[in-house]
Parts: C-alpha cells; structure tokens; sequence
C-alpha cells in the first residue's frame, strides 16, 4: 500500500500554490532537528532512518490515490500531474541510525526541488519522531539494566504497525528481543514468548498447565508463578520440571521482595540455575530500582513503546537554505519568538576528548574546518533518490544497534543517570 496520502494537506497545497508561482522546482535544503530534548532527558537516540528510507523509495501516487485528490478538489490538474509522475530524486544526509542527538542536532538533510522535499515532511517526521522516541526511552532503560537482557513486549499498547516499529527501535536501543513476530520476521529480531495467565486459567490444575508447557516447550521454557500463590507455584514448578527449569516469570507484587524470596526459594530447591525474569508494568525507574535485586531479565511493554511518557520525539522538518535565480545559496530562516530556527548548510561534529563526547558542534555554512579528533556526523543515506543499502533491511538494523552502543559509550558518565538534567553535552554552532 502505498504512503503517499500519509501527509498533511497543506504539503500538496504548498506544491499546487508553487506550481503556479513557477517556484517549485527551486532547490532546497530541508533539515530535521529537535529543538529540545523531551523535559530532563540528557540525550536523544536516533531510530527509524532505515525504515524511512525504503519509505521514501516507493512513495509514490496511484491512480487511486490522484482519483481521490481529483474529487475531492484538494489541488489543480497540472499539480495532479506533476504528483503522477512523482519520484524523488534528490539527496539525503544525515547522522547514522543509532546515533545519540541533542538540542537542534541537524539529524537529517534532504535536498532536492521545493516540491519533491516538503511533500515528504509529514511521513518523515512520523517515522522518525515515533522511532526516536522510542528508542530513546529504550536506551535509558538499557543503560540501568547493568547488562541484564530487557525484551520488548509492548505490541498491545501500540497500533498495529507501531507495535511492529517499536519492536525494531527498542532494539537498536539494546534490546535483546521481541514478542512482535512481524518484527522478527521484517527485521530479523530475535523473538521469544512462552505462555500468559490465560494458559493456566485453561487448565483444571496450576500443575496441569505447567506440565503441558514443559510437554510443548521443554524443561528449559519460562514458567509464569503469579497466577495465584507464587510460592507455592515456584515449589510446583520445580516439581514439574526439575532442577533444569529454564526460568520463572514475575508479574505482579512488589517486585524487589518478591525477587528476593524467589531467589531464596529456588536456590533452596536445588535450582540455582533457574533465571528470574520480570515483567510487571516495568519503567527505566523500576528496573533501576531492581538493580541489587537477583533479576537475571526484564520485560518491558507499554512504557517502551510509548516513549515512557515521551511518545514524540518533537522533531520539525524545516527549510534552511534555497537557491536563488542566480544559482547562489541563500541561507533561510523562522524568526518567530520561541520557534526561530538556523539557516544554512550545516557540517555536524562531535568534539571529544580523551574519546569522551565534550560538545555537538554544529559548523554553518559552506568551507567548515572541524577541529582534528572530531567525529564527523552526516553520512550520505540516499543519492539521487536511490538509498544506500547499508542502512537498510536487516543489515542497516543490526549496523545501527552496534552503533548505538558506540555512540553511547562516549557520552559522559552523566548522560546515564535518570535524574532530571541538562543535556550531556552542549551544542554549540560555529559559522564558518
């Protein structure tokens, strides 16, 4: 199905008004940015550019979609012609899949006439500003699990294709796995999942339903023991699968205690090796609060695929620079009270030192010189309108996890607490 009608009206209007102008097909230089982090976050993770790209390949305008355009009066006929034939063609930069961001970070530049770019405004930012911030809230829970495997399982909590998206961005963020098959199968994510509460409500016995589990799933699966009386559920589910029980499954009761005692109760049974994994409405606060508790995993559902309170990630689509008649760049820019923005072609850097991140330093306009040592941030992602493989499909996944975590290590200690504060590292523009 195609996503071109996925858009703001007012796209096409521009384009139809442009049309007319004879200014259309003008080259610009559109820019994506944040003007801010989501309130005390200390950085951003940037997700849903491989996704975006694909996106980008195949939109297009169907007969369907200009039959519809066409009855309903949205724009003239020259621009439904112009839409028939639309395919992008121009270029695309911008930081890796991965990559942490902050304050006005310019996380994607697309250039191309007027009105192929501004057509791709709304889908652009539906993708990233969802994926961002999931991933975002993904890598702040990833960073206080103290190595502790966290999956995703929040599917439930999202639409039908946002399920599948968060799965995705929760694991470039460091998520070791899904319950979303669709990801796994799009994405190639690990997926995982053994039974819920209605399985052993099926059965006439807690025991029955255990046994038939482990009769499927072997004795290394996951048994869930709060359905009704955990420790007597933890003594049955040794009893039914020995020593070699794979793990039980926490969701409910006050965790840090719970864990405790369970721990206690299946060291006693001859069952050290038995993982314990949580579940239970989790949050970057609550597995924080877990952190001396003997949790062996984490399952996290609606805070991930929600942002943990930060559902959008506040990215604009905005335009920065365009050529005049005479060919020369104009540098263009909002002046309006709380919302001005930054002209010009922008080169991106991160200064470090001693390998730890110390600015993002954000270089205006044509000849930059950064600084040696710092680490350029753009990558071209398309040329001429074609995507670089390497950032999409299962590969361009799997780059962006591993960079992610690169990403991540550099930032300064700060960067990982929870408590409210300012971003870990300032940005700072210079003009070239």
């Amino acid at each position: 199905m195609t996503t071109a009608l996925l858009t703001d009206r007012y796209e096409l209007t521009m384009i139809d008004a442009a049309i007319r102008a004879g200014t259309h097909d003008r080259e610009c230089v559109f820019e994506v940015f944040a003007r801010r982090l989501p309130d005390g976050r200390r950085y951003g993770i940037l997700a849903g550019t491989g996704r975006l790209l694909d996106l980008i390949a195949d939109f297009r305008f169907g007969d369907a979609e200009l039959d519809w355009l066409r009855d309903s009066h949205v724009v003239t006929a020259p621009t439904l012609d112009w839409l028939a034939d639309y395919r992008f063609s121009g270029d695309i930069w911008g930081y890796r899949e991965g990559e942490a961001y902050f304050p006005n970070s310019p996380l994607l530049v697309v250039q191309g006439s007027f009105a192929e770019a501004v057509v791709l405004e709304t889908l652009t930012l539906s993708v990233l500003n969802y994926d961002s911030a999931v991933a975002s809230a993904a890598s702040r829970m990833v960073g206080v699990a103290n190595g502790r495997p966290i999956a995703e399982m929040g599917s439930r909590r999202a639409s039908e294709r946002s399920g599948v998206a968060a799965a995705r961005a929760a694991f470039i963020a460091g998520f070791g796995a899904t319950s979303n098959l669709e990801a796994g199968r799009s994405w190639g994510i690990p997926t995982m999942g053994t039974a819920a509460h209605a399985f052993t409500l099926l059965h006439d016995t807690e025991e029955q339903a255990f046994l038939a589990q482990v009769d499927a799933l072997g004795r290394s699966t996951t048994l869930l023991v709060d359905t009704y009386d955990v420790k007597a559920a933890v003594d049955l589910a040794v009893k039914v699968a020995g020593p070699s029980l794979g793990a039980v499954r926490i969701d409910s009761g006050d965790l840090p205690e719970q864990v405790q005692t369970v721990r206690r109760q299946l060291d006693g049974l001859g069952a050290p090796a038995t993982k314990i994994t949580v579940t239970s409405d989790l949050d970057e606060y609550t597995i924080a609060a877990l952190r001396a508790a003997p949790v062996d995993s984490y399952g996290v559902g609606t805070s991930v695929v929600t942002g943990s309170g930060h559902p959008a990630a506040g990215f604009v689509y905005k335009l920065v620079a365009r050529r005049d008649d005479s060919g020369t760049w104009v540098s263009v820019a909002k002046k309006s009270a709380a919302k001005a923005t930054v002209g010009g072609r922008k080169l991106p850097v991160r200064e470090r030192a001693g390998g730890i991140a110390t600015s993002e330093t954000i270089h205006v306009g044509e000849g930059a010189e950064p600084a040696p040592g710092a680490r350029p941030l753009h990558v071209r992602l398309m040329t001429a309108g074609v995507p670089d493989d390497r950032y999409r499909g299962t590969t361009g996944t799997i780059l962006a996890r591993e960079h992610r975590a690169a990403a991540v290590a550099e930032l300064p200690a700060d960067a990982l607490r929870l408590s409210r504060g300012e971003p870990a590292i300032p940005t700072i523009y210079v003009e070239a």
